[in-house]
């Protein structure tokens, strides 16, 4: 757990800690994909403690960036991502967590944070957000 800015990584497999490269704070940026369709859905953070949470109970958990805490998803909102696998990309760098999606996956209400429109060189595409 954070304490005073400070991660523990008491709990990750230190093979898997070993590998990952985090940014400054300590955090890699995970992905959540629907494990069926492919669906890019949202992208959290992940310090040792979230990815070791994440990995042993099947339940997506990130670190807020901005409440600075650990949040499972759907524990308020009852949009669950069911955890079905985990990788690393090639740098180690990135987190892909395939997951069973129950509801909106975005804080808006929509299925995917990536609903909000295509950009496109000219500028975002006129049906952007009308999905």
């Amino acid at each position: 757990m954070r304490e005073n800015g400070a991660m523990s990584a008491r709990s990750l497999d230190p093979a898997v800690a070993g590998r990952l490269k985090r940014n400054a704070d300590g955090l890699v940026p995970a992905i959540a994909q629907q494990y069926d369709t492919g669906e890019v859905l949202m992208l959290g953070w992940m310090d040792d403690e979230a990815l070791h949470r994440t990995l042993t109970t099947g339940r997506a958990t990130y670190w807020s960036r901005s409440r600075r805490e650990y949040w499972v998803k759907g524990d308020t909102s009852g949009h669950v991502q069911h955890v079905k696998s985990v990788a690393l990309d090639c740098d180690a760098d990135t987190v892909l967590v395939k997951v069973d999606q129950v509801g909106a996956a975005c804080h808006t209400g929509d299925r995917s944070c990536f609903d909000a429109g295509e950009l496109t060189p000219d500028g975002p595409r006129a049906d952007a957000g009308a999905q």
